[in-house]
């Protein structure tokens, strides 16, 4: 019997198919017994039948012999009819009893015993029939049957009951194990599916369709659960990377939040130095960011930020990265840099990108300009703390300078980008 071998319990289908293996055998079993008993019977009703038949013609053919106690006669008629029929004695007796003929079949060892073993079981007695001349009783015939034939037809029987028992039994288990399948194929199929549902979450596995109708339900039942579960885990995902986006963005301008600037930057500074490669930092801050939203109102110091996240971020190259840092304050990361110059291109161009002015809520507009400082590393610093202060203290120096202004840490002098572009 197959098992379970992580619980070490019977399958499903070896209790199923051990089932109906065995009432397969227990009726294929009492049909051939039924057969074998109603088979003897009337073999045993043929043989008496048979015998009294013998013992009408043996008493017929001794008749005369009898009449004239003529022994040689009697017997040599009583061995011809005997010796051709199922017979194993044959005796002629006369009124009185007395044995006037005999005829015994030989004995041929321990198959001879064994038929007559089986004739003494099976027949009810042996025949004793009269012997009438003139309708008047002269003597009688005693006769046993002989098992020859009996054992033949039992041993054919034995045989075919066999034969049958192994058909019987081989067509039962192929019937049984084709029913089992069109049971067992689909539990294996809802388990699978569970297993890896639950193992994989493979929600979007489903269980095929069943021949059998409850089968078929329970598979239909089951995927209806798969559909709302895959749905509500799609749920889920969507909002987790709602959540994931959220809390890594700021929520006016959709631009990075300080801590997700941090975590890139370290990761940058980590690939800089295995590569020996440089990276740059900018740090921009608005220079008329509280005048415009004490005298326009938040809802204008709001578009401001947005329009400068939106300018900022169209200066930059694909694999840049700007953030917004709180408040007016804006971070931009570039990598690779392969020299500073480029970064000071780069602050140009968002400067620049400032004189179209921006529009605000109520029909107006405000043009606002930026203080840009440049750190880069590892000129400036080697760790994110160090290259975003060396930038910050940068930004400064830059404001000191004049409003629109870049510096790079470590210089002297701010580049003022008015008078470049002049």
């Amino acid at each position: 019997m197959r098992h379970d071998q992580s619980t070490g319990r019977p399958t499903l289908g070896s209790v199923i198919g051990r089932g109906n293996l065995i009432v397969a055998l227990v009726a294929v079993a009492m049909a051939s017994v039924s057969l074998t008993l109603l088979g003897v019977l009337a073999l045993r009703v043929y043989a008496d039948h048979n015998l009294h038949l013998i013992a009408r013609s043996i008493s017929y053919t001794v008749e005369a012999a009898v009449v004239f106690n003529d022994k040689a006669a009697a017997t040599e008629a009583l061995a011809l009819i005997a010796s051709t029929e199922e017979v194993a004695d044959a005796q002629v007796l006369d009124t009185q009893g007395q044995l006037i003929a005999r005829w015994q079949r030989p004995e041929n060892g321990l198959f001879s015993e064994l038929e007559m073993q089986v004739a003494r079981v099976i027949l009810e007695k042996p025949i004793s029939l009269p012997i009438l001349h003139q309708d008047r009783e002269i003597g009688r015939i005693l006769l046993i049957g002989h098992g020859g034939s009996l054992m033949r037809f039992l041993l054919s029987g034995l045989a075919g009951i066999i034969l049958c028992t192994a058909i019987s039994a081989w067509v039962a288990l192929y019937l049984a194990q084709r029913q089992l399948r069109r049971i067992i194929g689909p539990l294996h199929s809802l388990a699978a599916v569970a297993h890896a549902a639950r193992s994989e979450r493979a929600l979007d596995r489903r269980v095929p369709r069943a021949k059998i109708a409850e089968l078929d339900n329970l598979g239909n039942d089951f995927n209806a659960l798969l559909d709302e579960l895959e749905d509500w885990q799609t749920h889920l995902q969507s909002e987790n990377e709602t959540l994931a986006h959220q809390a890594s963005h700021d929520s006016l301008t959709g631009l990075p939040n300080r801590a997700f600037f941090e975590g890139r930057l370290i990761r940058a500074l980590r690939s800089a130095h295995k590569l020996n490669e440089r990276v740059a930092v900018l740090f921009l801050d608005s220079d008329r960011f509280k005048d415009i939203n004490d005298n326009f109102g938040h809802a204008a110091g709001d578009a401001v930020l947005v329009a400068v996240a939106n300018r900022v971020r169209a200066q930059l190259r694909e694999e840049d990265l700007v953030a917004r840092l709180g408040g007016d304050e804006f971070a931009v990361l570039l990598t690779p840099l392969h020299k500073t110059e480029d970064a000071e291109r780069i602050a140009d161009k968002i400067l620049a990108s400032m004189d179209t002015p921006i529009a605000l809520p109520g029909d107006s507009s405000v043009v606002t300009s930026l203080s840009i400082g440049i750190a880069v590393y590892p000129d400036h610093g080697v760790t994110p703390g160090t290259l975003l202060d060396a930038a910050d203290a940068a930004m400064y120096q830059a404001k000191r300078l004049s409003r629109g202004a870049q510096s790079t840490a470590g210089s002297e002098h701010p580049v003022d980008p008015v008078q470049t572009r002049s």
